[in-house]
């Protein structure tokens, strides 16, 4: 499991898994912005309604509080397989719909500019940071063994069908079995609800699926994000996966859930590669 960061108004998840000490790690909390209203308080997304100033600050505070190295190469999320990999040798090289072509530290953008369209980011030198958004969604971080590349994938359950951990193991281009994976905040099975025809979705790709989802009294299913993405991170050879256990819909002190309030902000996790510990 991980732990709360101490010390700061602005809270943070550690990841604990045994990554190298030059990937560090984090996944932010609800606590420690200056949004208000159902953006309250850390809100980092762009898309969602909230002020441009409060998000610009609350990024400005992230950054500061973890030291990043570099504006996070902030994506669009579409529910896609799509990859940014900005250190590909050409665009056929890499999924992303929006080729990028990113300085080891880029300037902050503003919040006008358009980011490309993916549901993951790898980076493969110290000073890029990756960063998915998610408020319900399950959000993966990736890292090689030898330090030698991290990613970020965005995994709702339409990722997660779609094949978006498959897409960023193969485009990290790494043996799955010297990479480990951490699973962070999701809404719980218990939460969870979907129809038949996504419980059929992810059995036609694998059967053994069933067993992430349990029927309820309304003749649908209670589906678990983490089961299904641990599932597929087996089958793709990756055996080192930590993290998992947190419900982003049943607290609501902590972490923002479409799902539960509609309208509401948004939580990052970010993995970059530096030097020394996170």
């Amino acid at each position: 499991m991980s732990t709360p960061a101490a010390g700061a108004r602005l809270a943070i998840l550690v990841p604990q898994w045994p990554a190298p000490h030059a990937v560090h790690a984090a996944f932010t909390l609800r606590d420690g912005g200056v949004s208000t209203g159902p953006y309250k308080s850390l809100n980092l997304g762009a898309h969602v309604g909230d002020a441009d100033a409060a998000v610009a600050e609350n990024r400005r505070r992230v950054a500061a509080h973890l030291n990043l190295p570099a504006e996070p190469a902030w994506i669009e999320q579409v529910h896609s397989i799509g990859v940014l990999d900005p250190d590909a040798a050409t665009d056929a090289t890499t999924h992303a719909t929006t080729p990028a072509t990113a300085a080891a530290s880029p300037p902050a953008l503003p919040l006008s500019h358009s980011p490309p369209c993916a549901d993951a980011s790898i980076a493969r030198r110290a000073g890029r940071v990756c960063v998915v958004q998610v408020a319900d969604c399950l959000p993966g971080l990736f890292a090689a063994r030898d330090a030698g590349a991290v990613a970020a994938a965005h995994a709702g359950w339409r990722g997660l069908a779609a094949g978006v951990l498959e897409a960023t193991v193969a485009q990290l281009g790494i043996d799955p079995a010297q990479l480990i994976a951490w699973l962070g905040p999701a809404i719980g099975a218990e939460h969870f609800e979907v129809g038949g025809e996504v419980r059929e979705l992810f059995m036609t790709h694998d059967r053994a699926a069933a067993a992430a989802f349990a029927a309820n009294a309304r003749g649908r299913w209670q589906c678990d994000l983490g089961k299904l993405a641990r599932q597929r991170l087996t089958a793709l050879g990756v055996g080192a996966v930590y993290g998992g256990g947190w419900c982003t819909f049943s607290d609501p002190l902590r972490f923002f859930s479409h799902r539960r309030d509609g309208r509401c902000g948004r939580m990052a996790a970010l993995v970059w590669l530096g030097e020394g510990t996170c």
